[in-house]
């Protein structure tokens, strides 16, 4: 079966770190780029980045670059997103996807929830 499964998620406060995890099964994530996304409350889905079949290339949208980074490990069938200085606005369920853009993906995990909160 193919799936996507987004884990790393949960209550984080102000300022903390965290790091998403995205695993692939029933498909090699090497063959296909990788997106972020996010669904923040009461709005609609909002496209971080992605990652290149190999990983050479990403690209983050600018107005969380230097915030979030997206990385990916083949060998372990795995795509992250580390996540720094959040602050309550990034409250969202964050979930994969393949392809480059919300355009073009093809599948989507069912997404995991952060909540940044005090």
């Amino acid at each position: 079966e193919v799936q996507l499964v987004e884990s790393g998620g949960g209550l984080v406060q102000p300022g903390n770190s965290l790091r998403l995890s995205c695993t692939a099964s029933g498909f090699a994530l090497s063959g296909v780029p990788m997106s972020w996304l996010r669904q923040l409350p009461g709005k609609g889905l909002q496209w971080i980045g992605f990652s290149s079949s190999d990983g050479q290339t990403t690209t983050v949208t600018t107005a969380l670059k230097g915030r979030f980074t997206i990385s990916r490990d083949n060998a372990k069938n795995t795509v992250y997103l580390q996540m720094s200085h959040l602050s309550p606005e990034d409250t969202a369920v964050y979930s994969c996807a393949v392809g480059s853009a919300i355009a073009t993906m093809t599948r989507r995990g069912q997404g995991t929830q952060v909540t940044v909160s005090s």
